[in-house]
């Protein structure tokens, strides 16, 4: 067994389900950096976006006024999401339907934020996300894992970037989708996604006070990746 392997067990045999809470803005690289951390300590990645993104696509297709919180309520009454695992790669599932790709367009991203600053949304995927937590190792990004949905966690992370490199990423995976795009544009909406998050009133984005600051504007993903285990080993850079 490896060094890293050994105290890897300990850590498990110490602690009840010691996880990784990693928050940050649109951009930063939460959700590719969590899947490597996952990967190699073992845990389960939970991509709490995605989560959002499934009900902001039921509203979408539903055409459900997202103002009107009795139609949200009953909307979200027949909403059933499930996360499921095939060879380490999270699908979700809406309603038993994959809808693992159909809620990456960004249509669905503005319905998510949307619903996320709802209150009975927020309740009914924490929730969730909570009790995920509490069966199992977990890696969970977001935008307040660190500060409410497990507050508890082992190591609270929270990655930033400038905006411009922010939206350099954002073009560069438009580009290798072959979808069209204004550089101007995509800046704007990543600041005005920004401003949404850290000013809405229900679980802002905001950084936890126990969490490590990580600026990954000039890091490549695999020294982030690093970073963000070693601090989990309680190791000392």
């Amino acid at each position: 067994l490896s060094e890293q392997k050994i105290v890897m067990e300990e850590i498990v045999m110490n602690e009840k389900n010691p996880s990784i809470a990693i928050d940050g803005p649109a951009g930063s690289g939460k959700s590719t950096v969590a899947r490597l951390v996952a990967k190699k300590l073992g845990f389960v990645y939970v991509d709490t976006g995605a989560m959002y993104r499934t009900v902001g696509l039921y509203c979408a297709e539903n055409s459900i006024d997202l103002e009107n919180m009795d139609e949200v309520k009953k909307a979200l009454q027949k909403v059933n999401i499930e996360l499921k695992y095939d060879e380490g790669v999270q699908h979700i599932y809406l309603n038993g339907e994959d809808v693992s790709s159909a809620i990456r367009v960004q249509r669905i991203a503005e319905y998510a934020s949307k619903v996320a600053a709802i209150g009975v949304v927020r309740e009914k995927l924490v929730e969730m996300q909570r009790n995920i937590a509490e069966n199992g190792n977990v890696v969970m990004d977001g935008r307040d894992i660190g500060t409410n949905v497990i507050p508890n966690a082992k190591a609270k992370i929270y990655l930033d970037a400038s905006v411009d490199v922010r939206t350099e990423r954002r073009c560069h995976e438009l580009e290798e989708k072959g979808v069209s795009f204004d550089k101007n544009v995509i800046r704007e909406e990543i600041i005005e996604r920004d401003n949404f998050d850290k000013n809405r009133k229900i679980n802002p984005l905001t950084i936890a006070e126990d969490a490590t600051i990580i600026d990954t504007s000039y890091m490549t993903i695999e020294e982030v990746e690093n970073k963000i285990t070693k601090l989990f080993m309680g190791e000392v850079e």
